[in-house]
């Protein structure tokens, strides 16, 4: 379904390990936001949910919300630092465009 680049593995792991309470994995959502309508949505999973898919990356678990995972098919995550911005990458296949500020999509 996903796929991380080994800079993604590494900046999830030292989020995941520098976390008081270690949590099980990070979950990988959409939501409705932005001007193109969809945005990515990560966050530390304490609690998974029943529903959740889990994809296992070398030793790492990413929770991914059924109903996200038909626009993530073939989704690559990267992670990327720069001069002036650092932050999750993706590379989605399924994306048709982006609004001008970069931080939403539509499918």
């Amino acid at each position: 379904m996903i796929t991380l680049t080994d800079n993604a593995i590494h900046q999830i792991r030292k989020l995941v390990l520098s976390r008081k309470n270690k949590p099980l994995g990070i979950k990988l959502d959409i939501e409705t936001k932005g001007c193109s309508g969809l945005t990515y949505k990560l966050e530390y999973v304490d609690n998974p949910s029943k529903d959740d898919e889990v994809v296992n990356i070398e030793d790492l678990k990413i929770y991914v919300n059924p109903k996200a995972s038909l626009f993530l098919i073939g989704t690559q995550m990267d992670y990327q630092e720069g001069e002036l911005e650092s932050g999750f990458k993706f590379i989605n296949p399924n994306e048709k465009g982006r609004c001008g500020c970069g931080e939403s999509f539509h499918v």
